[in-house]
Parts: C-alpha cells; structure tokens; sequence
C-alpha cells in the first residue's frame, strides 16, 4: 500500500539506527576507559563481584604493606638485643675473669666498673629502643597483633619479650636502715633493713639487692613483687594491723641460700608503712647484715642490675645470673627471627593472592580490545548503511507523486 502519513521503511531505519547508535556509544565507552562494566546497566552481576574482589586487592595490598612494616618493626628489635647480647657476653667475660684470685681487690673494683657500667647500658637500651615513637622492649610488647589480612582476625602475635625497664618506681633504703639490732634491746630484736619504694608497682616487678652479712660474706638477691606484695606497697593505708608481711617471691639468693648469713634466715615481707623489709631471723647481740646495691626493674635485666663482682664469690653467681640472662635474650631473639621469616613467607602469598585476585577481576572487569574493536567497526559499517536506507526511506515517498 502506497501511503505517505506512515513510512514504515524509514521507522524502521531509524529505530535501527538508535540501537545501533546505542551499542556504538556503548562499544566507545569502553574503548576509552578501558573496562568493560562503566555503569551497573552494563552488568550487574559483574559490577558487584568486581567491587568485592576490588575490596579484597586494596585490602591484601595493605596487608602486604602491614607485614613489611612488622619484618622492620622486628628487625629493629632484634638488632638491638643483639647488641645486648654482645653486652652480657662481655659481662660474662668479666665476671669469669673477676673469679680468679689472681686478681686483687683493686683489679676486681675496675672489672666491676666495666661491669656495671656494661649493666646500665643494657638497662638504657631496654629503655629507649623506640619503633614509631613507642619502646618495643620494655615489656609493653609482649602481645603484639600485626594485620596481615584483607579480613578481620587475619593476624600474626609476635612477643618482643621484656628485656627491662628502669622507670618503673625507684627504690632506696630507708635513712638510717643498716640491718643492726638496736643496742638498747640487744638480744630481742632481729636486724632489718627497709626498702622505700616511690612510683606504682606491679606484680612481677623485681627488687634486687646486695647483701653483706659479716662472715659469711655479700649476697645478692632479687625479691619477685606478688600481685598482694605490690598492692600492699602502692597502698599501704588501706592496710589494716593483721594485713602486713605479705611475704615476697624469692628469685635468686632464697631464704634457704641466705639462712647462713651472721642475722640467720632473711625474710622480705611489706611492713605497715609499705617498705619492703628485709628482716633476719637472729635476734642475738650484733648479727647484723647490709644492704647496698638497691635496685627495681623488671624483665631479662632485673637478676642482672643488682649484681657485681666485686668478689669472687660474686662473680661465681653473677656467671649464673648472667647464664641465664643470655639464654632468655636467645629465645626472645629466636622467636622475633622466626616470626620475621613466617612475615616474610605471608607476605610473598598475599602478593600472589593479590595478583590472581586483580587477574580474575580483570577477566570481569577489562574491555577485550579485539572484540571491542570488532564490534566497533560492526556498529559504524551498520550506522552509515541504516543513514542511507533512511535516505531510501524517505525518498520512496516521492514515487507518489507520479500517480497525481
């Protein structure tokens, strides 16, 4: 049917025209970002498994920074125990030549200076070996959570140990305390010496003293602070009469080891003014004892503060003291190489992870070029063949004039 109010032929190229134009708008689209889903009318589906695996990239590249942050945090560590390692070898040295008795009280006077000197650097580096402003050795590291996740509770605990700290409280003899019954009461009352302690304390705190009980020769002795023991100290007010002598932990030089001493037996308990007191048992005429060498800390270091080798019977003790000392720093270094390993390894995997990751989202994601390109060149070739049926179309409608 001849007719000119409805030219089918040129609706219908003009309707091919506009999804062709469509498709063409769609396919440039892609060429010019790259990625095949622009808008979520381009694929749902794919745009929110893209988004997910986007999330779980951005977070294992995180996690991969994390880890290498927590290999340096570590290797700052380590490198400083092991300085503190070389420190108590040297120590050790000290102290095995310090036992000979080639040795006069003199030369023993500048080993211990070495000594002691040597003691208190361990105790400042303890102290002062800061990661991002905050100190990793001091015992406030001993449960250290890094992310090494994309996820929550994707974590690795390392335990930096508690090498020492030295401002934890001070603590210093009493004024007048030398451990020496009274006259006037001679035979009654057993010799003491009292420790003040300024500062909070907390339990597992260690007191460590130097004891010189007349014959029987210097001592030393590191008190363990109880949870009750520290609390007795912090506040000794809320105590009442029948709540003192709380009795200390005894970690090196027990009651037992000093029950030898001129004052027999040495008890440490807290007194009602919150002292520790050192008492001995004796109560006889001049069994006295003194105490020097006051020193509180906590961690490796603390046996080893309050040590000297001024004798050679101190040196003999501090040899185990520093023992001791040397293997708990082995372990802790032992377990920070460790840990840096296993951080090394979880760092590799989320590098890999995160590279399979973005490839799968790239198969989702990413415009396929070839095919692109192809289907540009379709939806061209198809818009100027449909521009010239429509030209067609439109100048069928002249044929009718013929048949006025």
């Amino acid at each position: 049917m001849a007719s000119i109010n409805t030219n089918m032929s040129a609706n219908i190229a003009a309707n091919s025209m506009t999804r062709n134009e469509r498709s063409m708008s769609s396919t440039m689209e892609r060429l010019s970002t790259g990625v095949r889903i622009n808008s979520a009318k381009d694929d749902a589906a794919g745009l929110a498994i893209s988004s997910k695996m986007t999330s779980q990239i951005n977070g294992l590249n995180q996690a991969v920074r994390n880890a290498n942050d927590a290999i340096s945090m570590i290797q700052v560590a380590e490198g400083a125990m092991k300085e503190v390692t070389n420190m108590f070898q040297r120590m050790r040295e000290l102290a095995v030549q310090a036992i000979s008795d080639s040795n006069t009280t003199a030369d023993r006077t500048a080993l211990n200076n070495e000594y002691k000197q040597l003691s208190d650097e361990v105790k400042r580096v303890s102290e002062n070996t800061q990661w991002n402003g905050t100190n990793i050795l001091d015992g406030a590291r001993t449960q250290t959570t890094f992310q090494i996740g994309a996820n929550a509770s994707q974590t690795i605990e390392v335990d930096f140990g508690d090498l020492g700290t030295d401002n934890i409280a001070n603590a210093s003899l009493v004024a007048g305390s030398t451990g020496t019954a009274s006259a006037a009461t001679s035979g009654t009352v057993k010799a003491r010496n009292d420790i003040a302690i300024t500062g909070t304390v907390a339990a597992g705190d260690v007191i460590t003293v130097k004891i010189d009980a007349g014959t029987s020769g210097a001592k030393y002795a590191a008190f363990k602070l109880t949870a009750e023991a520290a609390a007795a100290i912090n506040a000794p007010s809320a105590l009442s009469a029948t709540a003192t002598g709380h009795v200390i932990e005894s970690e090196v030089g027990s009651a037992a080891a000093l029950a030898t001493t001129d004052a027999g037996a040495l008890v440490a308990e807290i007194d009602a003014a919150g002292h520790l007191a050192i008492v001995g048992t004796n109560a006889a005429d001049g069994k006295d004892f003194t105490v020097t060498n006051v020193e509180l800390s906590r961690g490796t270091h603390a046996p080893v503060g309050g040590s000297d080798i001024t004798t050679s019977a101190l040196a003999n003790t501090a040899l185990g003291v520093l023992d001791t000392a040397i293997t708990n720093v082995n372990a802790t270094r032992a377990g920070l190489g460790a840990s840096m390993s296993r951080l090394e390894y979880a760092s590799d995997n989320l590098q890999n992870v995160a590279q399979n990751t973005a490839s799968a989202r790239s198969r989702v994601m990413d415009a396929d070029y070839a095919a692109e390109t192809t289907e540009l060149a379709r939806t061209q070739i198809i818009q100027q063949a449909a521009t010239a049926m429509l030209a067609q179309a439109n100048q069928s409608q002249q044929a009718v004039l013929s048949l006025l």
